[in-house]
């Protein structure tokens, strides 16, 4: 559906350096980064708001690198909802058809019917200053899905959301990806938004992709030590791979010996999620390889879990549920074992 080759663009202060991406079509694909990693110049540069330096911008098959913005056939949500302030939610939804001289009562029943899909059809009449934010930004997908578009691009569309209503309107947006013949380009820095919505994920750090998959290949095998610490892997530790068997690696950090089932040697950065360790107060028989004995060190409180720091001759990270966390007394300077399976651990 879409495709970029090699794009780049200069602003000066910041540059867009031989971007490769190949969205699917009716793909949920969300671009995932930090602030001021180039997400939203690349999303303008697809839209048409920038004209590119070098490369190509596919559309459906069709080159659209130098085709005007009215003729790419996007629709566009941006962060702040760029509502027109002086029309209502009606005029407002209304404004692309009228702009393609579609019929008026064409207009009435496709705007009403819109409205009524993302319920807020009781606000016809209202102007954006009187809506909360996420009655302005189902508003906002309404102009841009009315005029059909072959691709709705949106950028950081729940940011300015409080929780119940981003987490209702992720809801609403996947059922309007599975009603709509469309796909969805979404840009954001929040881990939950892309977890929830997206097909595929792609990492952008300063104008650059880094790497491009599903939710498991980015957030469980990250390519990279910026992509490992961006998607919060917590634990990445050095150290130097040696072949132990068949099928089995042994990863020496000078201080402990961490086993995979990847097959590496040589000089490698060893990855392990919080989630996937075990604790325990003591010894327990178990299948996991990885069996360590160690000192609670430090304990953060993040509300529904803890996080605990574990020396077991390196510094792990630990996730509890806040009732194991309770039901097992633990506290700093507390003994305890650590277990992990060879197949949680990943290398780069």
């Amino acid at each position: 559906m879409i495709k970029i080759e090699n794009l780049s663009r200069d602003w000066k202060e910041f540059q867009l350096d031989h971007i490769n991406l190949e969205i699917k079509n009716n793909e949920y694909f969300v671009i995932l980064g930090p602030s001021g990693s180039g997400k939203t110049l690349l999303l303008e540069l697809i839209a048409g708001i920038w004209e590119v330096d070098s490369g190509d911008i596919y559309v459906d098959g069709k080159n659209m690198t130098w085709t005007p913005l009215e003729k790419r056939g996007v629709g566009f949500v941006y962060q702040n909802y760029m509502l027109f302030p002086h029309k209502t939610v009606f005029e407002n939804i209304a404004f692309g058809l009228n702009m393609r001289k579609v019929d008026k009562e064409e207009v009435k029943t496709r705007v009403n019917e819109m409205m009524k899909l993302l319920h807020i059809d009781h606000l016809a009449h209202r102007l954006p200053r009187t809506l909360s934010g996420g009655e302005q930004q189902r508003t906002a997908l309404a102009r841009a899905l009315i005029i059909n578009p072959k691709v709705l691009l949106m950028d950081e569309p729940l940011s300015a959301l409080d929780r119940k209503t981003r987490d209702d309107l992720i809801r609403e947006m996947k059922e309007l990806h599975q009603k709509f013949d469309i796909t969805f380009v979404h840009v954001t820095h929040n881990f939950d938004e892309a977890l929830a919505l997206a097909d595929r994920i792609a990492i952008m750090k300063d104008g650059r992709i880094s790497q491009v998959g599903d939710s498991t290949e980015i957030f469980r095998h990250p390519k990279d030590k910026f992509v490992a610490d961006f998607v919060g892997v917590e634990n990445i530790i050095k150290g130097v791979a040696r072949k132990d068997g068949a099928k089995i690696t042994l990863i020496d950090t000078g201080s402990i010996s961490i086993y995979t089932t990847e097959q590496k040697e040589g000089p490698v950065h060893v990855t392990v999620r919080p989630e996937d360790i075990i604790l325990s107060n003591k010894k327990v028989e178990t299948s996991a390889r990885n069996v360590f004995e160690g000192k609670i060190t430090e304990i953060i409180d993040n509300g529904a879990l803890i996080k605990l720091t574990v020396d077991v001759g390196e510094p792990l990270i630990v996730f509890l549920t806040r009732q194991s966390f309770l039901d097992m007394e633990l506290n700093i300077g507390r003994d305890v074992w650590t277990y992990f399976k060879a197949t949680a651990v990943h290398t780069f």
